[in-house]
């Protein structure tokens, strides 16, 4: 996995994204079959996006963050850090990285004619004074990525990694503009990877005129599971560990954060406080979306949790109400959703069984919702 043509990162990760990189490849397994893929896109394409998309929970940013620690030279963000999900944040950080690499290449230009740069010494760290469209559009960062590109030797990348895509905030870009202003071209051997949940393919957010791959992880149960099978395999050898609960997560589950957790409690007799927390967080999302369409989501919320799989038309039957009205619920959950065709008619389903496990109680004790 370890790709040797990554130009070198003269500074490495920044701190605060280190921390993160450390804690989410600690006990990494498997996930070959996404690296090959990654390395397969690299060696087809001259350029262009590649996206990791999957549920909440199966892995995403171990990956990208696994990949990253095995390869140096990738430049890192990650957007659920607090503070980091707002374009000036990411183009900050990020053009400040590129103007690094592009000084440790030789090259001036960039600094000289569209920004200055200046070492604080005594920090050790490096304060960029960008001039006003830095944060304003892809225009600084398309000359700094096209300047690299063009110093870069015949097997030579450039990588960018972005991690949760889903959550970054466009409340302060203009309507159609790319998430962080992510280029729409792309110069020769500069790559970005970016992880995000499910998604409606219309709010992807990206409009790019370059080679584009995805990988949804929901495709490979036999690869995920297998993988978990992995990571689970040290707490057999464990005393005082319910082996039976563990063979049946081994071979029936493919949600890491969901394992990871009921491992770290096994042998308390609570359901993981980490786990409630985070299907909190769904809620309140979920919540958040369809605020509008309220009391009918909660409605539909308490029929995905009794059905395992049911179309918009039974819901509305269900429900004596407009099917359109359902869909718009439904698509503002897509993230926390299954879709699966059944008898050549889509049907929905909660993401995750534990997570439907969970709001069922939520619901039966009145849970305000909106």
């Amino acid at each position: 996995m370890f790709d040797n043509t990554t130009i070198k990162n003269p500074r490495g990760h920044r701190k605060e994204f280190q921390a993160i990189i450390t804690e989410k490849s600690r006990n990494f397994v498997g996930r070959e079959f996404v690296f090959a893929a990654i390395n397969n896109f690299f060696n087809q394409s001259d350029r262009g996006y590649f996206t990791i998309i999957g549920d909440p929970g199966i892995g995403k940013s171990a990956i990208l963050a696994h990949y990253v620690s095995q390869n140096p030279g990738v430049v890192y963000y990650n957007v659920e850090i607090p503070g980091k999900n707002r374009v000036e944040q990411f183009l900050t950080i990020i053009c400040t990285q590129l103007i690094e690499i592009a000084q440790h290449q030789g090259t001036k230009t960039c600094v000289e004619h569209l920004g200055s740069a200046r070492w604080n010494r005594s920090r050790n760290n490096l304060t960029t004074n960008f001039p006003d469209f830095t944060t304003e559009g892809s225009g600084f960062l398309s000359l700094l990525l096209q300047q690299i590109s063009d110093r870069l030797q015949p097997k030579q990348r450039l990588i960018i990694t972005i991690d949760g895509c889903d959550r970054i905030d466009l409340n302060n870009q203009p309507r159609g503009s790319n998430i962080f202003y992510l280029p729409r071209y792309l110069p020769e051997k500069v790559y970005f990877i970016l992880s995000r949940r499910s998604f409606l393919t219309e709010k992807s957010g990206l409009l790019i005129e370059n080679p584009v791959q995805s990988l949804d992880l929901s495709n490979y149960p036999e690869q995920n599971r297998a993988d978990i099978q992995k990571y689970i395999k040290s707490y057999l050898k464990s005393p005082n560990i319910n082996h039976q609960l563990l063979t049946q997560i081994s071979q029936d589950e493919t949600n890491f954060l969901y394992v990871s957790e009921i491992l770290a409690a096994i042998n308390e007799d609570i359901y993981p406080p980490n786990l409630q927390l985070y299907y909190q967080n769904h809620l309140e999302k979920m919540n958040l979306a369809t605020s509008k369409q309220q009391p009918m989501a909660l409605q539909v919320l308490n029929i995905l949790v009794q059905e395992q799989a049911i179309s918009i038309e039974a819901i509305a039957e269900k429900l004596d109400e407009d099917e359109y009205e359902i869909k718009v619920i439904l698509d503002k959950w897509r993230e926390f959703l299954h879709l699966e065709s059944i008898a050549a008619e889509m049907h929905y389903s909660l993401y995750h069984a534990s997570f439907r496990d969970w709001l069922r109680p939520q619901i039966e004790s009145n849970i305000k919702f909106g």
